[in-house]
């Protein structure tokens, strides 16, 4: 469930309170028209099935498909109601929001109620059931006002008057041709200052921006963005319109994509939820881990190389979590970075290497100064508390902090360069880097960590 805060629980428990006590369909349904649908929604929960059953009983269909809209899992309460009932609050609902609760529910119960729905509310279903979850023709929605080139401002706002009965996206006014072809759109704050006699051709944009039904929603996620319309007309190949996004579509499209990325880039291929089997899990994150597992084995054999330094320096090996792990932030850092960037298609070569670069400056930078404060403090460390000699406590300081600045450096290039590899050779870099940076990262920190211990402190300072 939503992550609920405190007033917004208050207001949940005096629903229930409300619904519990108050007698009589008349008074109930009066007291509850204070409260926003959204929080009615969370109270079902606290319901039994027979007060949850009357209540949809006072409220009536309409109410109820504007409060089903923000369920969760709506099938678990459509399921409760008779398929008569169900099939008049799936009419009322948004065609969307009807889609997305038919995909949760049985087919066979779906296929009934589809045959129970008016002619347009189905086919209206069907159209969007008929697209891929990546295209923009599955978010869209018909809940929009549409009126025809040619009529006079005032038709057109008996027009808008008649269609916002059943529709209450009325921002926009869509405006289609004597082809039912897409013409352009009217803004109603323009319709509602217009006097009788103008012209309503001249209220038209005919320039607005579209969305064609078939586009890849990653592909124009950006555009719709920056367009910042409360809506945006769908249309075909042949220019009929079909639907509309709007700008919650949009907030939910843009929170699900960010939080698709976050799992990829936990190497996971979806996100997961606490409904998930343990099988389901498993398939997800197996194949990854044993891909790392090898990469790893990878870097185990590195360390292997340098078991002489080990074993001559042992105090060395107290501070390699502390080199790896900042290299590791580093290169995700950089990689979250980098893939927020990769999201505008229209960066250009000359950017991405200023990009590369200013990483790459970050890391030299943060990592001077990280290295310092490591030579000074892990120094001190080593002399006071293990016992070393001033001379061998600094020199062991000294390597880690020299490691440290080159590791981050390093880290900072492969956090940037990697996904923009992945992009130019069509791999989406979202899935691919996440888990392979942090191997690589692992990698370079090792190999300069104990590289450069075997380097200053055996073969130049001679300390062992």
């Amino acid at each position: 469930m939503k992550n609920i805060d405190v007033m917004q629980d208050e207001n949940i428990q005096e629903i229930i309170d409300l619904i519990k006590t108050v007698k009589g369909p008349r008074k109930l349904r009066a007291a509850l028209e204070d409260y926003h649908d959204n929080d009615i929604s969370y109270a079902l929960e606290g319901l039994t099935k027979e007060e949850r059953l009357n209540l949809y009983q006072v409220l009536g269909a309409e109410r109820v498909a504007d409060i089903f809209s923000y369920l969760d899992e709506p099938d678990d309460y459509i399921s409760e109601i008779n398929i008569q009932d169900a099939a008049k609050v799936i009419s009322e609902m948004d065609v969307d929001d009807a889609v997305d609760l038919l995909e949760e529910i049985d087919d066979d119960y779906e296929a009934k109620l589809l045959d129970i729905l008016g002619r347009k509310k189905s086919r209206d279903i069907r159209l969007i059931q008929s697209y891929e979850e990546d295209e923009i023709g599955s978010m869209m929605t018909t809940n929009y006002i549409v009126i025809h080139r040619g009529l006079t401002v005032k038709e057109a706002m008996k027009e808008l008057i008649r269609q916002s009965e059943d529709n209450d996206n009325i921002d926009t006014l869509y405006v289609i041709d004597k082809e039912d072809l897409f013409y352009g759109e009217i803004d109603l704050r323009d319709l509602i200052r217009a006097r009788e006699k103008d012209d309503l051709d001249k209220l038209i944009i005919t320039g607005y921006p579209v969305l064609h039904d078939h586009e890849k929603i990653d592909n124009v996620l950006e555009d719709i963005k920056e367009y910042a319309e409360l809506s945006l007309p769908v249309i075909n190949d042949q220019n009929e319109l079909l639907g509309v996004i709007t700008a919650q579509d949009i907030i939910e499209t843009v929170d699900e994509e960010l939080s698709e990325d976050y799992a990829k880039l936990a190497g996971l291929t979806n996100e997961e939820d606490l409904n998930e089997s343990l099988l389901d899990s498993m398939k997800k994150r197996l194949p990854w881990l044993a891909a790392l597992l090898v990469l790893g084995m990878v870097v185990s054999s590195v360390v292997g190389i340098f078991e002489e330094v080990v074993a001559q320096i042992a105090v060395i090996v107290c501070f390699q979590s502390l080199v790896l792990d900042m290299a590791g932030n580093v290169g995700t850092q950089s990689l979250a970075v980098t893939i927020r960037v990769l999201m505008d298609e229209d960066i250009s070569a000359k950017e991405k290497l200023g990009l590369v670069l200013k990483e790459v400056k970050v890391g030299l930078v943060n990592g001077l100064i990280l290295g310092t404060a490591s030579f000074v403090f892990i120094g001190l460390y080593v002399h006071l508390f293990k016992g070393y000699p001033t001379s061998f406590s600094f020199a062991v300081s000294a390597c880690v902090g020299i490691a440290l600045v080159i590791a981050m450096v390093i880290s900072s290039l492969v956090g940037t360069v990697v996904p923009i590899f992945f992009k130019k050779i069509n791999i989406d870099p979202a899935v691919a880097s996440g888990p392979f940076i942090t191997t690589i990262n692992d990698l370079v920190a090792v190999v300069s960590y104990y590289g450069l211990a075997w380097i200053l402190l055996i073969n130049i300072l001679h300390l062992v």
